[in-house]
């Protein structure tokens, strides 16, 4: 699958089950270029984790257990980003398997949905690279944490 370096991008997986039990799977993502991950998990659901940006790092985020919301914004000013800029919404969950790819240049963060959420960040730069490199934002900044009814 080939990635976008402008658009935040969702690699599918799949879920096979049968008398055994079950086998997640995302195949379509490629570890090339990840350079670290970590695991985060809230302790209560509802929790905003955000806004954390890097000009030159990319994010894969992965949510194995539980489910999240994941914000992703382009930044358009590194000091003072407009509040109006459009946040792209993802939600992830451990019972629908897939990746969500988030290019260098964007603001990433995330909500918890469920208690047991974990959520995997997996980076394309070392831990040294990625805090020359690092820019933080207010959590309401871009607020798009609400849960819509249906």
């Amino acid at each position: 699958m080939k990635l976008s370096d402008t658009e935040p991008t969702l690699i599918a997986g799949g879920l096979a089950v049968d008398d055994r039990g079950s086998l997640s799977f995302i195949n379509d993502f490629d570890f090339a270029g990840v350079k670290r991950f970590y695991l985060v998990s809230n302790h209560q659901q509802g929790f905003v984790r955000a806004w954390h940006a890097h000009k030159k790092e990319a994010k894969f985020v992965f949510v194995a257990s539980g489910s999240a919301v994941v914000g992703a914004v382009k930044i358009d000013d590194w000091k003072t980003p407009s509040k109006d800029l459009p946040v792209k919404r993802f939600v992830l969950s451990g019972d629908k398997p897939s990746v969500l790819h988030i290019p260098a240049g964007y603001a990433n963060g995330f909500m918890t949905l469920t208690e047991d959420a974990q959520v995997f960040f997996f980076s394309t730069t070392s831990l040294e690279e990625s805090q020359g490199d690092d820019y933080r934002f207010d959590a309401r900044h871009w607020d798009c944490w609400q849960v819509v009814e249906r």
